[in-house]
């Protein structure tokens, strides 16, 4: 009953941008569903917002941009099925979510070290790389139109971790990734898959003894109620994808394609401010607060979790593409 109920749904919504773009519907805006998996109030769900606000009024109303924020259609695991069945028109995936599509060369932004500075993911994203990994989601039914930032991941759990060696054995929460899993594995952890939406009780009750994420999730999450230590070591960067049914796309007229590619420039522009003063905001919280012990690293002490971590991208070079690495290698200036 619950996949009869499902496919009726997909039914009903695959016809309604059909009709927004026939000649007979010709007075009806061009209706966007925009749908995510985070909260309104969080720098995707705000862009996602100012793209609707853009779009509407650059196309005077000629589009109708409708934002469903935290799951309310989809879940991370339904919600890119539904974007190429056509069910929603728009989405904001993180990166790795493309992996299980078969993109496995987007599981290269989980690998530790990858970029230094936030500087770097966005001229790689921005630039002829960017634009390749967008046109290779094209055969799966998918338009890429820009990259939005989630910034720097650091590592916490109740004791400090200053160094590699102080992960071993411990039970450390991550998203479903190979990459990070290959990545905690090598420290002698024990990496535990689970939904972000479990992870505060996970650590709560010692399911889980660490995690890692930016470091806006842990205030908004109040991870700060459940770990004692943070430590700051952007070992990884996280990062989405906004993107529209590649169908639903081609079937709209070219100066409506332009006023929608300009909006959603500026939306990027903003949630990538939005990102970068977020975690700023977060780190000063985290410090004021004395509710956990924040660790900064020094750039001896930064080595050490790199070289260690290094031999990961070896690992998945045949994964994700030894030609891609080196081309992002020789963009960032990453040692191999």
């Amino acid at each position: 009953m619950v996949h009869a109920a499902r496919r009726l749904l997909l039914s009903a919504a695959l016809a309604l941008p059909c009709l927004a773009v026939t000649g007979a519907q010709a007075q009806a805006p061009i209706l966007i569903k925009f749908s995510h998996v985070v909260s309104p109030d969080t720098p995707k769900g705000r862009a996602a917002q100012r793209f609707k606000e853009l779009a509407e009024a650059a196309t005077k109303g000629r589009v109708k941009v409708e934002v469903y924020p935290n799951s309310q259609l989809y879940k991370d695991k339904e919600e890119l099925e539904a974007l190429q069945l056509g069910a929603v028109q728009m989405l904001a995936p993180s990166l790795s979510k493309f992996g299980p599509l078969g993109a496995k060369q987007f599981e290269m932004f989980d690998l530790p070290y990858l970029f230094r500075t936030e500087q770097q993911f966005i001229d790689v994203t921005g630039g002829k790389i960017g634009q390749q990994l967008m046109a290779s989601l094209e055969p799966k039914a998918i338009k890429g139109l820009a990259f939005w930032s989630g910034g720097f991941h650091v590592f916490s759990a109740n004791k400090p971790l200053l160094k590699p060696a102080d992960l071993k054995g411990l039970k450390m929460r991550i998203p479903s990734s190979k990459v990070l899993e290959a990545s905690l594995r090598l420290m002698g952890a024990l990496p535990q898959t689970m939904p972000f939406s479990e992870v505060y009780q996970a650590m709560q009750t010692g399911v889980v003894d660490g995690t890692e994420n930016i470091l806006s999730s842990y205030t908004s999450q109040k991870y700060y109620e459940v770990q004692k230590h943070v430590t700051l070591t952007n070992h990884t960067h996280t990062g989405y994808a906004a993107i529209v049914n590649k169908k639903f796309w081609d079937g709209l007229p070219a100066d409506i394609q332009a006023a929608l590619g300009d909006a959603m420039k500026q939306a990027t522009d903003y949630e990538i401010h939005l990102v970068a003063q977020e975690n700023q905001d977060a780190l000063a919280e985290l410090r004021k607060s004395g509710r956990m012990q924040v660790h900064d690293l020094s750039d001896a002490e930064r080595e050490v979790w790199r070289t260690t971590l290094w031999p990961v991208h070896k690992e998945m070079e045949s994964r994700i593409g030894a030609g891609l690495l080196n081309q992002v290698y020789q963009a960032t200036g990453a040692a191999k």
